[in-house]
């Protein structure tokens, strides 16, 4: 999906949880140093801590999250509120 990045300085993701990935890594390159993003719904009503839950959007958040915990581009903190937001800031 092509995105068009404009030159705000916060960025905000909330779409189709399949799709955050590909959101994540277009969006990244462009960004400034120090730029951050907002990923809406990470935490997925809990469900991406329940073992029992295989559907599409929470495998793929699960995914999400490991990477960017993994990804030394950024740095990143997840909030529990309400539905969960991971803050992601470009190094």
């Amino acid at each position: 999906m092509p995105i068009e990045l404009y030159s705000g300085k916060h960025l905000f993701i909330d779409a189709l949880k399949t799709e955050y990935d590909a959101y994540d890594e277009q969006i990244l390159p462009r960004l400034h140093t120090g730029g951050p993003v907002t990923i809406d719904s990470i935490l997925w009503d809990g469900r991406i801590i329940d073992p029992d839950a295989d559907d599409p959007d929470t495998l793929a958040l699960r995914q999400l999250n490991d990477k960017i915990a993994a990804d030394r581009r950024v740095d990143s903190v997840m909030l529990a509120l309400s539905d969960g937001l991971t803050i992601v800031r470009k190094r």
